[in-house]
């Protein structure tokens, strides 16, 4: 029998040979362009003021204690529910402690044996590990290709899921929502959307795209994070109330988990207060966005793509994107890489998220370091050539 403590160090070995292997970053106070804290609302003053007076004043404890079956619930945690239910247009909701449970536990349990599941290549791994524990078929369709799902669709069996993401986390682009939406009302498919990069951002007051688009009914269900652009932790499920009803009692996730804690909850119900009158951040981060994009798409030398918060600038290589971003660090900006397994190789890419705290002068000097990072490629490209 191999120790399995070898096993462990092959494996690890195999990351470090392969140039994949992850540590955890250090804090650092250089300029953010990483974190999803897309409205300032993690370092809001007046977030933490008004939270904690309503915690004061709320007598909860600071600890959830269990599950919510058990002693985590609590009539603040339900109130949120409905709140934000409403404030996304949906009938029900039903909170989980992250994104990454939510996502697994809606889609490992609600499709059944002999349903089928469509889902777009490029979804989030938490959707796709949902997908690997459902009991379901399941079919990928290429990015964003409305014309591939319906090609697939003749494999579809049971009741069938299609999901997607509304705002694609590492690629920043946009599903193509409406004429899935039309598609899958056509075909009486089920429409799923995470929707963890457009909350807070898109619709009238941060509602997310689907509602931004007036698709709320067409969307069987809907994923909204508090981890993004609310700047805190935390998931929230919408939809029809039968679909709540169903997550509490089959929702593995969901059941044998311990709620979430008190003074996250009020911290969420708070911002959810907040969100409509702030069209000032939102305005700033689509701004930015935009400048962004005149300065680079086209005008460098790496592939820019990007919508809202969310952009990137693909450059090939888990050594090559890693080198982007020491040299911008150095340059006083925290701009991550995002490296193969995480995206396929070959993708591999810098990703650039804008924030209503950012500024004009910080994307001028970001872009700034930018080219002139890619002087230094090219030096190096030209001389290996020689």
């Amino acid at each position: 029998m191999v120790d399995v403590r070898s096993q462990i160090l092959q494996l690890l070995d195999k990351r470090k040979t392969s140039g994949t292997y992850r540590t955890l970053p250090k804090s650092n106070h250089l300029c953010d362009f990483t974190s999803n804290d897309f409205l300032g609302l993690s370092r809001s003053e007046k977030l933490k003021e008004l939270a904690v007076q309503a915690f004061t004043k709320s007598g909860l404890p600071l600890g959830a204690t269990g599950s919510r079956l058990l002693s985590g619930n609590h009539e603040w945690l339900e109130e949120a529910e409905r709140q934000i239910a409403r404030f996304h247009k949906a009938e029900a909701g039903l909170i989980f402690s992250s994104g990454y449970l939510a996502n697994i536990g809606l889609i490992s349990s609600l499709p059944q044996k002999g349903d089928t599941i469509f889902y777009d290549q490029l979804c989030h791994a938490s959707i796709k590990y949902g997908i690997r524990l459902s009991h379901a078929r399941a079919y990928s369709f290429k990015h964003n290709d409305v014309d591939d799902l319906k090609r697939k669709a003749r494999l579809g069996e049971g009741h069938v899921y299609v999901i997607t993401e509304s705002l694609f986390s590492m690629d920043g682009d946009m599903a193509p929502l409406p004429e899935l939406a039309v598609f899958c009302k056509n075909h009486h498919f089920n429409l799923i959307v995470d929707e963890a990069h457009t909350t807070g951002l898109y619709g009238a007051k941060g509602e997310g795209l689907v509602c931004g688009l007036g698709l709320e009914d067409d969307v069987f269900a809907r994923l909204h994070t508090f981890g993004k652009a609310l700047g805190l932790q935390g998931a929230i499920i919408v939809g029809p109330e039968i679909l709540r009803e169903y997550l509490i009692n089959y929702c593995p996730s969901f059941i044998y988990s311990t709620a979430m804690a008190p003074p996250m909850t009020v911290c969420v119900q708070t911002a959810y207060h907040l969100l409509p009158e702030m069209e000032k951040e939102r305005t700033c981060v689509f701004a930015l966005h935009q400048k962004l994009k005149r300065e680079l798409n086209g005008n460098s030398r790496f592939k820019f793509q990007g919508s809202g918060p969310v952009n990137c600038l693909i450059i090939p290589g888990n050594e090559n994107a890693r080198e982007a971003s020491s040299f911008l660090a150095a340059k006083g900006f925290d701009v991550k890489p995002i490296l193969s397994p995480t995206v396929p190789v070959g993708q591999e890419r810098i990703r650039i998220c804008l924030h209503a705290f950012n500024t004009a002068e910080e994307v001028d000097t970001l872009v700034a370091g930018i080219k002139e990072f890619e002087k230094t490629i090219q030096w190096k490209e030209s001389l290996s050539q020689e």
